[in-house]
């Protein structure tokens, strides 16, 4: 059964547009990892400084091979010498769901 993860982050509008570009730079990365199986970004529209990262796996234990190898690599900070970058989030929080109900849209009738 799939499972979605939903990072909930909370973003000042003055870090808007840092995260927007972070993710952009960050386009396919997890695209290719085993049990991926869709990936969003949400944009809060009005009411909130919350954007939704939305990820669908295969399984639980896809997500947590996701995270404990790609995903914590790429936020182990830069190397060489860089400079580390400033979180463009204030605030995080994970939401996990199971998917019991799924539907797309139909083709040519």
């Amino acid at each position: 059964m799939s499972v979605v993860k939903i990072n909930v982050l909370t973003v000042p509008a003055e870090q808007r547009e840092v995260l927007e570009k972070r993710f952009a730079s960050r386009a396919g990365a997890v695209e290719g990892s085993d049990g991926f199986e869709w990936f969003e970004l949400l944009r809060p529209v009005e009411g909130t400084e919350q954007y939704l990262v939305y990820t669908r796996w295969r399984d639980e234990a896809s997500f947590q091979a996701w995270m404990e190898g790609p995903m914590k690599a790429a936020h182990q900070g830069p190397q060489g010498g860089e400079q580390p970058q400033r979180p463009a989030a204030s605030g995080s929080e994970v939401w996990s769901f199971e998917v019991v109900q799924s539907a797309g849209p139909r083709g040519d009738q």
